[in-house]
């Protein structure tokens, strides 16, 4: 199938903006929780009236500061509640948010607030409020700086005393359903990062049309979701708005450090990650099981959950054997990791990444059901996703309802809908090479079933031609040898080679573990177990269980372990944690070279 669409499912206001989701839920929801944060390490509950007053006190405090409709205002900050209500008060304010990543540098801060015009900032820490101020002197347009550790909602709160509830209402009907609601930086994999126009309507198709079809998952006062994303990030922005559409309740947390106690504590009933959040429960449960001595248990419970999920894709379904093997493995295994995910879920949205058919199949053969799901910044989130009542394991699902998925002649993934970004911001020429057509040429290459279910196969430009001139996509290798518990990162190699190789950094946690209950030396890293044959023997297994999902030809040869690790601070990771391929491949030259070396 060529191109594959849906009818929507939710009409955007002609003239409506965000605000409206503020002011619909204090009148017809007043008394329900549509938020919570932690105070004191407890979690309370904010109902829709007292999130409204709250957020009417700080547009107010940006109006009285000089902040005038269309005015961008940056918000550079971990994910926590005051994240959403400032989104909330600078679209109240008339105004554009213009998300930064906390972990950016002052030249990345520079870039963003230059390039975005900014005339206001709030920052979250000490650390940020520096970045800034080391660059301030290059920005002309920025006239406040807010640190939210330093009192500045309170601060916020104050100077808007004096102005009327009149001012706000007036404010917050500025904006129209096509005006830009925010600016996104993509994550700038090769280059700086391009501003995506995101507007009211990007977020109103995006996130009415997936609340509507994931109804029963979006039940007011009933559910909840739990945001650990980085809310720079448009996955995270996603996580936040649809939540307050439906409404059900949304807590925020700043990290994932403390996932598990997190999870306890607020018991989501929905959760929406990526692949490698899934990945560390997965690992984590095994090698404790491991630890305990039940580690063959925990394989035979993985093995039923797998097979009893296959089979619920079959005619027959489940066979006596098989449910009776998978009742035993619920009561010893599987709701011991449902309450570790908090006990209530069902459900979790994936995206960002591939999560890879065993996990898939793992967490819905132990009763919690992940739909997986594809999109871009371009694309407001998710552009595809699995359905709740209609999954299809290995894909990312059918188009957003109301969108169109089109698959081009060299097998790139074409979008069109009311959730694509106007533009990017100051980049007229960018912009019209990727709305060539009237359709957002997405990069990505993928094909559609007979169902107009997505599969992603890779990323055009990412293609590896090698030396006998075969076509290897690096994703599909590179997510199934990621999935290992030992494995941090992967990045394919062989451009031009005579064969396919790959570079492998070590997960520091399992990292430690595997050394002790591998009798290796106490401290040891991964500088000195590089050349260790047991360490070669596990990450050759890896490789193994990835390459047998690919062709001979495309199959990884050789790899070499690496001594340090890709991150963000050492810029090969961006701020969504994607490999930037090319300074990866300069930086690691040597290794590389000596993957070929005879």
């Amino acid at each position: 199938m060529r191109e594959f669409s849906l009818p929507a499912l939710y009409e955007v206001p002609a003239d409506g903006n965000l605000t409206d989701i503020v002011r619909r839920n204090a009148a017809q929801h007043p008394d329900v929780a549509v938020i919570a944060r932690k105070v004191g390490g407890v979690w309370q509950d904010v109902t829709a009236t007292a999130f409204q007053a709250e957020v009417r006190a700080a547009a107010k405090g940006l109006i009285a500061s000089g902040v005038r409709p269309g005015d961008r205002v940056a918000l550079m900050s971990r994910t926590r509640y005051e994240w959403t209500l400032l989104d909330f008060a600078i679209w109240s304010a008339g105004a554009v948010t213009v998300p930064v990543y906390e972990t950016s540098s002052p030249e990345q801060v520079q870039w963003i607030l230059s390039d975005s015009g900014a005339t206001a900032c709030v920052v979250e820490l000490p650390a940020h409020a520096e970045a800034v101020e080391s660059v301030r002197a290059t920005l002309p347009a920025l006239k406040h700086v807010w640190q939210i550790e330093d009192g500045g909602i309170a601060e916020l709160e104050r100077a808007g005393q004096d102005v009327p509830d009149s001012a706000v209402e007036e404010r917050s009907s500025i904006a129209g359903a096509d005006d830009p609601a925010t600016i996104v930086y993509t994550s700038g994999t090769t280059g700086r990062p391009k501003g995506c126009v995101l507007t009211h309507r990007s977020f109103f198709a995006e996130c009415g049309n997936i609340v509507e079809r994931l109804r029963p998952l979006f039940r007011t006062g009933e559910c909840s979701v739990l945001l650990f994303l980085p809310l720079a990030h448009v996955f995270g922005r996603l996580v936040q708005i649809a939540p307050m559409m439906a409404p059900i309740k949304l807590g925020c947390v700043p990290d994932i450090k403390n996932l598990t106690d997190e999870l306890a504590a607020f018991r989501p009933t929905l959760i929406l990650g990526v692949p490698r959040v899934f990945e560390k429960v997965y690992n984590s449960a095994r090698a404790k099981a491991q630890a305990d001595g039940k580690g063959k248990i925990f394989d035979k419970a993985t093995d039923t959950a797998i097979a009893f999920s296959k089979a619920q894709d079959t005619p027959s379904g489940p066979s006596l054997g098989l449910r009776i093997k998978h009742t035993v493995f619920d009561k010893l295994v599987y709701s011991k990791l449902r309450a570790v995910l908090g006990g209530r879920g069902e459900y979790a949205i994936s995206g960002g990444a591939p999560l890879g058919e065993r996990l898939g199949h793992f967490f819905r053969g132990i009763g919690f059901t992940v739909l997986e799901g594809y999109g871009l910044t371009e694309s407001c989130a998710a552009t595809a996703f699995n359905p709740w009542d209609r999954q299809k394991i290995g894909t990312v699902g059918q188009p957003l309802p109301g969108s169109v998925v089109r698959i081009a002649d060299d097998g790139e993934v074409l979008l069109h809908g009311e959730h694509l970004f106007k533009g990017y911001w100051n980049n007229e020429a960018a912009t019209a090479e990727a709305l060539a057509d009237g359709w957002f040429h997405t990069g990505d290459v993928g094909t559609l079933d007979e169902d107009g279910y997505l599969r992603i196969t890779g990323r055009k430009k990412e293609i590896i031609v090698t030396a006998g001139g075969k076509n290897v996509a690096p994703a599909v290798i590179e997510d199934r040898i990621r999935a290992h518990a030992l494995v941090a990162e992967c990045m394919v190699v062989g451009d031009g080679r005579p064969f396919v190789g790959a570079l492998v950094t070590l997960d520091n946690e399992f990292l430690d573990r595997w050394a002790a209950d591998h009798g290796k030396p106490a401290g040891s890293t991964a500088t000195s177990l590089r050349d260790d044959p047991d360490l070669l023997a596990a990450i050759q297994a890896a490789v193994d269980d990835g390459n047998a999902a690919v062709s001979k030809a495309e199959s990884v040869r050789k790899f070499r372990i690496l001594s340090s690790q890709f991150s963000e601070e050492s810029g090969h990771l961006t701020p969504s944690l994607k490999l930037k391929r090319n300074v990866v491949a300069k930086d690691y030259a040597d290794e590389i070279e000596a993957i070929y070396a005879k």
